[in-house]
This record gives C-alpha cells, sequence and structure tokens, in this order.
C-alpha cells in the first residue's frame, strides 16, 4: 500500500518527484591548461569551476547552462537574464517551497 503524502516536498522526495535545475551562469575565466577546459563561471555572485569541454565555442562572457558542474549549452544575454529573474521572482515567492 502506498501511504498518500500531503505535503508535495514529502511526496516527492519519498516517490521520485524530484527535478534537477539547470542554471545560467557567465563565464568569467577559462583555464584550458589541464586535461579537460574549465571555467570560472559566476552564478549571481557565486563562482563555481564548471567542465566546459564539450561546449567547444564557449568565450567569456557567454552565458552557459549548466548542470550537475557542466555546461551544457550556450545563451543570449538576453534569454540568460530573463531566466535568472524567473528562478528569482519564483524564489521569492510567499510559496516558493511548494514550487521546488
Amino acid at each position: 500500500m502506498i501511504r498518500e503524502f500531503p505535503d508535495p516536498l514529502i511526496r516527492n522526495h519519498y516517490f521520485g518527484g524530484n527535478m534537477c535545475l539547470a542554471v545560467p551562469g557567465k563565464i568569467e575565466e577559462i583555464n584550458a591548461s589541464g586535461p579537460m577546459t574549465m571555467a570560472k563561471v559566476n552564478f549571481n555572485g557565486i563562482f563555481k569551476e564548471i567542465c566546459i569541454e564539450w561546449i567547444s565555442d564557449a568565450k567569456v562572457g557567454d552565458y552557459v547552462i549548466v548542470h550537475a558542474g557542466f555546461a551544457i549549452s550556450i545563451l543570449d544575454k538576453e534569454e540568460a537574464l530573463e531566466n535568472l529573474r524567473l528562478i528569482k521572482e519564483v524564489a521569492q515567492g510567499p510559496d516558493a517551497y511548494l514550487k521546488w
């Protein structure tokens, strides 16, 4: 018998309804000296080292979509800023915990 959880966070956690989120960030530096090309990416003031090996045309100043530490595509600036605005809007809402 499957127990029904009224809280969607609990239900999603235990029954596989979780979702991964790919987030846009801006490339600040590129380091190609190692075995894989890495970039210092700015996520609204939080900097992370991200693998950009499979995005061969990425350059400093580009916005990339990042999932699990890997850049998966390049976004134009307007699209990236709109995505960031929407993420911020949802995260600041009064019922944000229900949306995530």
